[in-house]
């Protein structure tokens, strides 16, 4: 493993060359922007159609679950500093075979949750300009992601810190208007007035039943996904053993606050079955109540949400390729850093697979529809992700007990959550092979395993094996006398 190195401009630097450039509200706001991606805007409407009100439980089970996720990444992030990346937590516990895996699998999950996002601006845009073609704004996104990704890691932080503000306040701001709707009990101009009742007087909390209930699953997953980007970036951020638990021990109440508080009070002003699946809830419930000026700075608030979850996971999925080169599990080009500390060539072969949202949005009959299939695909992804981090877990407990007893930031429960989680994970598998699309991925997802196993079979491990005996090489040369 490689350990923190000095910058030779003066700063810290981060692990294999990576400058600590972000602050301790860079992390803090990264976790929340994580947290609150593109899911909860958009897709929220889709989960709501699919599982009624009963959606604030999906998305309070899938929280809790990933709270433990965020637990078991803390403590083996903190048992080693030298970790850049999950594919390094994997690759030490498990075997470097599964650091391949892992970090590849990353990388396509942001990818495609990047492109999902691009899909979900195109659809923003057309709320205000219908005229506009789909590929405009699809390009545009790209190209400034690219152009953002190549600034030193202290803008992305800053730039993230800004997007995360807008994403709170107005969120916030929903929830106190729809507060003061319920209290003052607001009638819209269709008649339907503000009460929490309307929780369960349309068909009860479960009104489609266990089967919708678990339908619910496909989509509320994916609401969380990037949850564990602040794992990602602690390898870049100042002082980790102190900012990093304080960024995951928030993630309960970010959840509580943004999705279970948020939902509620949208399905309590609007009724849940009035709520249009392809429609941001967001922006239906003021344009329901009559105000469609706050829908309109909704629409760029949630615009803004889906162009800092590409950027996140832009930038994520290009640390991911670093780590890769690193490891020598990839291109060694991956691995260079020009002079601001920017893997500059992961940048630009990433951004090159960004061009695939126009295909996509071309196969989908609208917006929502291509939405969808692409991010069953990207929630398979992060789930095979998560399982990876609780794999290693297991495995840190078992050959690196003294480190689990020394740590300061024990995962809780740690000896059987992992597999609770993992038995939920499995869970979730069968909600997303009972709808048509998001049974699709279930189909995607094992290909692209055994695409990565031949990879690694007959490519990269001897690749890693040269690697390993050039470096001994090295060292027994450097120990000669």
């Amino acid at each position: 493993m490689q350990t923190a190195t000095q910058d030779p401009h003066g700063g810290a630097t981060g692990h294999g060359g990576l400058r600590r450039g972000l602050k301790a509200r860079h992390l803090q706001l990264l976790a929340i922007g994580g947290a609150i991606g593109t899911g909860l805007f958009l897709g929220s409407g889709t989960t709501i159609s699919l599982a009624g009100p009963s959606i604030i439980f999906v998305y309070a089970i899938v929280g809790f679950a990933l709270f433990f996720v965020m637990r078991a990444l803390g403590e083996l992030l903190l048992s080693n500093l030298g970790y850049k990346t999950f594919g390094d937590v994997a690759a030490d516990l498990i075997g470097p075979w599964a650091g391949f895996v892992v970090a590849w699998t990353y990388w396509l999950a942001w990818v495609i949750t990047v492109i999902a996002d691009i899909v979900a601006i195109t659809g923003y845009v057309a709320f205000f300009n219908a005229d506009i073609p789909a590929w405009a704004p699809a390009i545009a996104t790209a190209i400034g992601l690219l152009l953002l990704n190549l600034q030193p890691v202290k803008a992305f932080g800053e730039t993230e810190f800004w997007f995360a503000i807008i994403k709170v306040v107005a969120i916030l701001a929903l929830i106190g208007v729809g507060i003061f709707l319920l209290v003052t009990g607001f009638t819209s101009a269709d008649g339907v007035t503000a009460s929490v009742s309307h929780l369960w007087d349309h068909g009860g909390m479960f009104p489609f039943g266990i089967s919708g209930f678990i339908l619910g699953f496909q989509m509320g997953v994916f609401a969380f996904v990037g949850i564990e980007l602040v794992g990602t970036a602690s390898a870049e951020a100042e002082d980790p053993e102190k900012n990093l638990p304080k960024a995951i021990n928030s993630v309960v109440v970010r959840i509580l606050v943004f999705y279970v508080g948020a939902l509620v009070i949208i399905m309590s002003v609007t009724p849940w079955d009035q709520i249009q699946p392809g429609v941001s809830p967001f922006t239906s419930m003021f344009e329901l109540i009559g105000f469609p000026a706050a829908a309109i700075v909704v629409n760029l608030v949630v615009l803004t949400s889906a162009a800092s979850s590409a950027n996140s996971g832009f930038y994520s999925s290009t640390r991911m390729l670093y780590g890769l080169a690193a490891d020598g599990q990839a291109t060694r080009r991956f691995g260079l850093l020009n002079s601001r500390g920017v893997p500059t060539q992961g940048v630009f072969f990433t951004t090159a697979f960004l061009f695939a949202a126009l295909p996509v949005l071309a196969l989908g009959d609208n917006v929502m529809a291509a939405f969808t299939v692409v991010t069953s695909v990207s929630s398979l992804n992060f789930i095979a992700t998560w399982t990876f981090i609780l794999v290693s877990y297991l495995m840190f407990r078992k050959k690196r007990p003294e480190l689990h007893e020394a740590s300061t930031f024990k995962m809780p429960g740690g000896r059987f959550m992992p597999w609770v989680i993992l038995a939920f994970f499995a869970f979730i598998l069968v909600a997303l092979a009972m709808g048509e699309d998001t049974r699709a991925g279930l189909i995607v997802l094992p290909l692209w395993f055994l695409g990565l196993g031949l990879m690694w079979r007959f490519v990269v491990r001897k690749r890693v094996a040269r690697r390993q005996a050039e470096e001994l090489d090295e060292l027994a040369e450097g120990t000669a006398p």
